[in-house]
């Protein structure tokens, strides 16, 4: 049987040390977080600058979404799915930052991956009263030629078209640092 007292300390020790890294967090300054937003999202710069892979998929509308439409503009694009929680959680983010910069010149593209494509997508999109561009890649083409290999994942490329970073998984995008990231692309 376990020592209650030990266990007990335990649990106190790491309990002091979450709140202690809470103080910490909430104590950055916010010019830290401007500075170095892509270390504040925890975003994946490439090694080596490199233009995105082309997208190519069909829009729910039919007419097919091409990264080569959106030259001159920043492009947000995300792969998900309707049945994933993380990117369920992160929609709302991403239609708020979209609605921040549209005009811009930010662009978000959301590439499901569902299956059953447009009769699943179409349903999520008007209850959760999405704007953006949204791609069907029922096969995956896209999405593997990307290289995802978890949902979300998103990809940011810059106004020449060049991949600039990558996220895996959920981010509070419309957050302060998203905003800097975006702005700082926008210019």
């Amino acid at each position: 049987m376990p020592d209650l007292a030990l266990t007990y300390t335990g649990a106190v020790r790491v309990l002091r040390s979450v709140f202690l890294l809470a103080i910490v967090v909430l104590l950055i300054p916010r010019e830290a977080v401007a500075q170095d937003p892509y270390k504040a999202l925890d975003l994946i710069r490439p090694a080596r600058l490199q233009a995105a892979k082309e997208l190519g998929v069909p829009s729910l509308n039919g007419k097919v979404l091409r990264l080569a439409d959106y030259k001159g503009k920043v492009v947000f694009v995300n792969f998900w799915a309707t049945w994933c929680p993380p990117c369920k959680e992160e929609m709302p983010a991403m239609e708020r930052l979209y609605q921040r910069y549209k005009d811009k010149g930010l662009v978000v593209v959301a590439v499901s991956v569902d299956s059953e494509g447009g009769p699943i997508v179409v349903p999520f999109v008007k209850e959760h009263k999405l704007t953006f561009p949204i791609g069907l890649d029922q096969k995956m083409a896209v999405a593997d030629r990307y290289g995802v290999r978890a949902l979300p994942t998103s990809f940011l490329v810059n106004k020449t078209g060049t991949l600039v970073a990558l996220a895996l998984g959920p981010r509070e995008w419309d957050g302060q640092a998203g905003q800097a990231l975006i702005e700082s692309l926008l210019k």
